[in-house]
């Protein structure tokens, strides 16, 4: 399979989730990360995995302009991965014209997202972490595949599991192709420095179990020799474990 990280720019986001490109703004301070989806191709896919940020005045999602540089067209990707409903995982599933109308960015895919964890997204009223111009559009969407159990297979090439650590129905994902296995833990592994720190991590739901499957799936990884996706990390988008 390929792996072709969609990379948005490293971003400096403060305690209201406003999210600043570090070059444009290094005076500020606040929690720095990446902000990067991937595009997975295999023989029968073109797969991406979250879809990065909303860009601002109604322009075209960053994600599409990434694609595009990769001569990917959004008509060519067949499946959607939604890990969690963080404004900088979703924001760019669509986007709205000039008339306020919305405009899904991949009418041809099928969108796999957690019934449940939508459900709770959307009762986050108060939560600056969400964008709910974008949540409340999802339930409309022709094209989604709405998730309902713990784990699962999507294909006989992709499973899912509800790790619920960082949030509360967040979910995982394996891609094997042949002999090769790639894994995207999203943000209960976002970057490499949380397999060096075993750290239960306040900011998430559940630290405790996203610290414990973290240790799980490094064995795991090291076993089968993973491909290992960090959607946050600055330097290292792909970890591999040989």
């Amino acid at each position: 399979m390929k792996i072709i990280p969609l990379q948005e720019g490293n971003y400096v986001v403060n305690s209201e989730k406003e999210f600043k490109l570090i070059n444009e703004f290094p005076q500020d301070s606040g929690l720095k990360m990446a902000i990067q989806p991937f595009l997975i191709i295999t023989q029968n896919d073109y797969i991406v995995l979250d879809l990065g940020l909303r860009s601002d005045k109604n322009e075209i999602p960053l994600i599409l302009n990434l694609l595009k540089s990769n001569t990917i067209l959004p008509e060519q990707i067949t499946k959607v991965l939604v890990s969690h409903f963080h404004k900088d995982h979703i924001g760019g599933i669509g986007y709205f014209n000039d008339k306020d109308e919305f405009v899904p960015s991949f009418p041809n895919a099928t969108i796999y997202m957690q019934s449940r964890e939508l459900d709770f997204a959307l009762e986050q009223k108060e939560s600056p972490s969400y964008d709910f111009d974008i949540l409340n559009q999802l339930k409309s969407l022709q094209n989604i595949e709405m998730l309902d159990n713990d784990k699962g297979e999507i294909t006989n090439e992709i499973s899912y599991e509800v790790s619920a650590g960082h949030t509360p129905f967040h979910q995982v994902f394996w891609i094997k192709e042949n002999e090769e296995v790639t894994f995207y833990g999203a943000d209960d592994l976002p970057q490499e420095a949380y397999l060096k720190l075993h750290v239960a991590y306040k900011t998430d739901y559940d630290g405790k179990r996203a610290m414990e499957s973290r240790k799980k799936w490094e064995q795991e990884a090291e076993e089968e020799h993973w491909k290992v996706l960090l959607y946050h990390d600055m330097k290292k988008p792909v970890l591999e474990f040989f």
